[in-house]
């Protein structure tokens, strides 16, 4: 009798999915390593018992802090665990900005991978207004380096270093670089004016800041990560090829209730900021869609326990454990 099996689509960065957003990578098109890197579990076509053959592709994670020194060591195993890839972000305290540094980050994570996994972590650099076009032309010849990260300047944990202007004079020649190599750029879609409310600095940055950034350098792709309202899966939506989006399992599974409701929960608290529940209803729309625009990003983010649980606790959930 033939056996049966259920394949289900993977949330991915590659060829056909986020290859349109990678770079080039110089010894050509990468093959996802999710179509080889399968959990099975058997069963027989025809049978009258329950179904119990699935073949499910290991996931990736394509947003992912695991921070430095001890709490790497403690946090990698859970990822490596469940992930055959993670994008793993580069704020760290200084932030990953060069190849070198990245190399040398990669090395840190491979020797917190336990023994005999073949987990593979995909590094990011750190934009600054102090990034050229020849560290984006060093990273794609990496062979390394995955894509950039911007930060705008305050708006999260370790993103002082960020950009503060992004009219600046080198950091659009650095963009114009990443678009013309095709190395993408992640985005953390916040302006950070004082002014605006926190519930709408996601809205106020597609609106001022990175649609006329598409708008100058439309061969540019961007991936807007850890998304959380309506306006930002409209705008990934109507967008062309080149813009994609992540999505957290906290932005989909929690409104802003689980932070404020009964009292402050600090391990609730993460930035983007958890939104209203309408936000949360479109951001599941989006993920069951079928759209292969919208992938996950867990957007892990260890914090010790006390820096959490205090009068100014930091942003961030950890969910590695348990994603």
């Amino acid at each position: 009798m033939q056996q049966a099996c259920v394949r289900l689509k993977p949330l991915c960065l590659s060829r056909g999915c986020y290859g349109r957003l990678r770079s080039r990578h110089p010894s050509g098109s990468k093959p996802c390593p999710a179509t080889a890197s399968r959990h099975s579990y058997s069963t027989v076509a025809g049978s009258t018992e329950s179904p119990s053959s699935i073949t499910i592709t290991q996931p990736d994670d394509w947003h992912l802090h695991v921070r430095a020194d001890n709490t790497l060591k403690a946090v990698v195993p859970h990822t490596a665990a469940v992930f055959k890839r993670a994008i793993i972000m580069p704020n760290l305290t200084p932030p990953v900005t060069t190849t070198p540094m990245a190399i040398e980050y990669r090395k840190q994570i491979m020797e917190a991978v336990p023994e005999g996994n073949h987990f593979e972590p995909l590094m990011t650099l750190y934009l600054t207004e102090s990034t050229t076009p020849k560290d984006v032309e060093d990273a794609v010849q990496s062979g390394v380096v995955s894509a950039f990260k911007l930060y705008p300047a305050g708006a999260t944990t370790n993103s002082s270093a960020g950009v503060k202007d992004l009219n600046n004079d080198q950091v659009k020649d650095t963009l114009a670089a990443m678009a013309d190599l095709g190395l993408p750029l992640l985005v953390h879609g916040e302006v950070v004016e004082a002014h605006i409310d926190i519930f709408d600095r996601e809205k106020e940055f597609l609106d001022t800041k990175l649609a006329p950034l598409q708008a100058s350098l439309p061969n540019l792709r961007v991936v807007l990560e850890h998304v959380t309202t309506s306006n930002a899966v409209e705008y990934v939506n109507s967008g062309g090829d080149n813009i994609a989006a992540t999505i957290t399992p906290q932005h989909l599974l929690f409104n802003r209730n689980a932070i404020l409701v009964g009292g402050i929960k600090p391990h609730m608290y993460c930035l983007p900021i958890l939104k209203r529940e309408s936000h949360r209803r479109a951001l599941v729309e989006a993920a069951i869609s079928g759209s292969e625009k919208f992938f996950l990003g867990t957007d892990s983010a260890p914090h010790p326990k006390g820096a959490k649980e205090c009068a100014c606790g930091c942003a961030g959930i950890f969910s590695a454990h348990a994603a």
